[in-house]
């Protein structure tokens, strides 16, 4: 296991060193999105509703709206600055019965372990908890996120619950508990009689996850007929793809007689060149195209002059007659 949590257990002016561990696992048969086609991967990427560009974790913060509709933005730095004292410590607050805590406020459990030299006070808290028959009520900042915890001893080591707050517990608000609903007492008898034949230690590794099993049968039957292909090997583009999105919008607007620059600052330099050289095809042009019009004027008056050259005996004998 790897710890994922560092600091100390704190009651009275003891201090405990300690590192956290999650106590649980998933166990469920996790699928990936492909394309049903081909079994590529199906990518989800991160885009700006505004400007529909991609998004990297570095430029993400979290926001929060206002009943108004504003938007109130939160930093890394910002909760950095959050004064919580628990962001180190587990701070235990008082000692109750484990009973007068109903299971709905838990969430999630952790394993702690004495960190180098704190075995010796962590094994007495240990003790005096068992001893004592109770749990301790602690304070801890997890994620970015402070919770009330329990604190308890299993099979020698102390498990810390994370805890919903009163507020986070929804109240039920079903419209049968407002009717006046009564049952027999021969029902109820007979209700009893059956949880009570039903009856017996609680023993979780008699029940299996008859679903998980069945998943797991048919992957094996359809590996075993064959039923499976090569996972398609993708060359990942990544960043390049937005680099060469920009690169060629910016050649468009060169060519559209734009002054759009790429935006690697390397290549600032050959762009004011660009529209230089492709000036001197248009000068080109303009000259073939001069050249071409005096050639056909030129043409023109020869032709002309030929005409008239061969038209003027006619005419001169006609004046004389």
């Amino acid at each position: 296991m790897r710890s994922i949590w560092r600091g100390a257990v704190s009651f009275g002016l003891v201090s405990i060193g300690v590192k956290l561990y999650s106590a649980t696992e998933d166990k469920d048969i996790r699928f990936h999105q492909v394309h049903a086609t081909d079994g590529g991967r199906i990518k989800y990427q991160r885009v700006c509703s505004i400007d529909g560009e991609p998004v990297e974790y570095s430029e993400i913060a979290k926001g929060y709206e206002l009943p108004d509709g504003q938007l109130v933005i939160l930093t890394d730095e910002d909760f950095d600055e959050l004064p919580l004292s628990t962001r180190r410590e587990i701070d235990v607050l008082e000692f109750v019965e484990a009973d007068q805590i109903d299971p709905i406020h838990f969430e999630k459990t952790y394993y702690l372990e004495p960190d180098g030299p704190a075995t010796r006070p962590y094994v007495l808290l240990r003790d005096a908890l068992e001893n004592a028959g109770q749990v301790a009520i602690t304070k801890i900042a997890l994620r970015q996120r402070e919770s009330l915890a329990a604190l308890r001893v299993r099979d020698g080591v102390l498990v810390l619950h994370t805890m919903r707050w009163p507020d986070e517990i929804r109240t039920p608000d079903f419209g049968f508990l407002d009717e006046d609903i009564s049952v027999r007492p021969q029902e109820l008898q007979m209700a009893e009689a059956l949880i009570s034949s039903m009856s017996g230690e609680f023993d979780p590794g008699e029940f299996t996850d008859d679903y998980r099993a069945a998943m797991e049968s048919l992957i094996e039957a359809k590996t075993t007929g064959g039923d499976v292909q090569p996972v398609p090997e993708v060359a990942d583009t990544g960043a390049a793809v937005v680099d060469l999105m920009s690169a060629l919008r910016a050649s468009v607007e060169r060519a559209r007689g734009g002054d759009a620059k790429p935006a690697p600052a390397k290549k600032a330099a050959p762009t004011a060149k660009v529209p230089a050289k492709k000036a001197a095809p248009a000068k080109k042009a303009a000259a073939a195209k001069k050249t071409t019009a005096a050639k056909k004027t030129t043409t023109a008056k020869k032709t002309t002059a030929k005409k008239a050259a061969a038209e003027a005996p006619a005419k001169r004998a006609r004046r004389s007659a």
